[in-house]
């Protein structure tokens, strides 16, 4: 049985890998209270962990260019 830690990673992992409109989406849902797909079984301080850790992931790919 995965850690909590793991199974966040594995999440993550998930979210991301079906592209950055989907992390958004994700991002947008979750910051709303609304559990996804992938974050439905996780405790709500394991869904802000996952939440926390898209949004710093999205902030690289979201700056403003120079």
């Amino acid at each position: 049985m995965p850690t909590s830690s793991q199974k966040i990673n594995q999440r993550i992992e998930a979210v991301c890998e079906a592209g950055c409109e989907a992390v958004r989406a994700s991002i947008t849902s979750l910051e709303s209270g609304h559990p996804v797909a992938l974050t439905e079984d996780l405790s709500t301080e394991e869904s802000q962990q996952v939440l926390n850790e898209l949004k710093s992931i999205m902030s690289v790919y979201d700056k403003p260019a120079n």
